[in-house]
C-alpha cells in the first residue's frame, strides 16, 4: 500500500540531490493524483514536469508555477527556491523581484544550500530587496560553512578582490581551496590564475607554508585550521598526519573557528584515521551549531 508513496518520495529525492528526475508517462496519474491530495512532494514533481515537458505532458509553464506554489506554501523549500525563480523571470506568473525575494528567504531559512547563495546574491544586487552586502556576506558564509562549494567560491573570490594583506589573502585561499577540493571549476581556474601570477618573493603563495605555520603557531584560528587541512589530506608540501590534524582542528575550534568545528564532527562521525566516536561527533556538531552566524535584522 505504501510503495507508490516510496517511489514517489525516491523520485522527489533524486529531483532535489540531482537536479533531475525521469519520470515516464506512466508515472503522471499517480504523480496527479497525491499532488491533488496535497502531497507537496507530488506537486513538486508534477511542476517540474509541466515546466519541462516531461512524462508526456506539454510544456505549460503557468501549471509549473501553479504546483510549485502550491507546494511552497506548504513549506517545501525547493519549491519556494523554483517559485522564486519563477517570480525572478516572469516565467509562469507576472515578472516580480520583490515576490521572487520574499521566496527565495524562505527557501534560504528553511536550509536550502541554492537558495542561501541566490539570496546572497540578490542582496549583492538589490533585486527584490536593498542592496545589504552584511547579509549578502551572512547567507554565503552560512552555505559555505555548510558545504556549498559556489558559496565557497564566492566568498573566496570577493576575499581575494579585496585582500589588503596576508591574512585576507589566506582566508581567501581557504574558501576557494574548499571549493576546488569539491571539484569546482571556477574555484580551480582562480587558484591557477592566482598561483600563476604570484605576489613576489616574500608574500608568494608557493611559499605560503611557513607562514601558515608561524600564523597557526601565533594563534590565528584561519592558520591553524588551514595547516589542519593539509595535515589531514597530506597537500601544501606536509605528510597526511591525522593526528596532527586533529590537534590543529581542535586549536582553531577552540579560538572559535566553526569550519574547524565541523571538521571534527566529521572525522569523529567517520572514523577517518580516528577512531569512531559518536558522542564527541555530537558534541563537536552542538558547539558548531551554536556558533552559527546569526541573520543580521531585516
Amino acid at each position: 500500500m505504501h510503495q507508490p508513496r516510496i517511489y514517489l518520495a525516491y523520485l522527489a529525492l533524486c529531483l532535489v540531490a540531482l537536479d533531475a528526475a525521469a519520470l515516464s508517462p506512466a508515472d503522471i496519474p499517480l504523480i496527479a493524483r497525491n499532488a491533488q491530495r496535497g502531497d507537496d512532494a507530488s506537486q513538486v514533481l508534477l511542476a517540474t514536469a509541466y515546466l519541462d515537458g516531461d512524462g508526456g505532458l506539454a510544456k505549460d509553464p503557468v501549471l509549473a508555477a501553479h504546483w510549485y506554489e502550491l507546494a511552497a506554501l506548504q513549506g517545501n523549500s525547493f519549491a519556494q527556491e523554483r517559485i522564486a525563480d519563477l517570480y525572478l523571470a516572469g516565467t509562469g506568473v507576472r515578472q516580480d523581484p520583490r515576490l521572487a525575494f520574499d521566496w527565495m528567504l524562505k527557501s534560504a531559512e528553511r536550509g536550502n544550500l541554492r537558495a542561501q547563495v541566490k539570496l546572497a546574491q540578490m542582496y549583492q544586487q538589490g533585486t527584490g530587496t536593498a542592496s545589504d552586502p552584511e547579509k549578502a556576506r551572512f547567507w554565503l558564509e552560512r552555505a559555505a560553512v555548510e558545504g556549498s562549494a559556489e558559496a565557497q567560491y564566492l566568498l573566496g573570490k570577493m576575499d581575494h578582490a579585496a585582500a589588503a594583506d596576508r591574512s585576507g589573502r589566506l582566508q581567501a585561499r581557504t574558501w576557494l581551496e574548499r571549493a576546488a577540493k569539491q571539484g569546482y571549476d571556477k574555484a580551480i581556474m582562480l587558484l591557477n590564475e592566482i598561483e600563476s601570477l604570484g605576489y613576489g618573493a616574500e608574500e608568494s603563495w608557493h611559499r605560503r607554508l611557513p607562514d601558515i605555520r608561524k600564523l597557526a603557531e601565533d594563534g590565528d584560528p584561519e592558520a591553524e585550521y588551514q595547516l589542519a587541512i593539509r595535515y589531514e589530506h597530506g597537500t601544501g608540501g606536509v605528510a597526511q598526519n591525522i593526528g596532527e590534524a586533529v590537534r590543529w582542528y581542535e586549536r582553531a575550534a577552540e579560538h572559535g573557528n566553526r569550519m574547524a568545528m565541523l571538521a571534527l564532527s566529521h572525522l569523529y562521525a567517520s572514523g577517518n584515521g580516528v577512531a569512531v566516536d559518536a558522542a564527541k561527533a555530537k558534541a563537536w556538531a552542538e558547539r558548531a551549531d551554536a556558533a552559527k552566524p546569526r541573520a543580521p535584522g531585516r
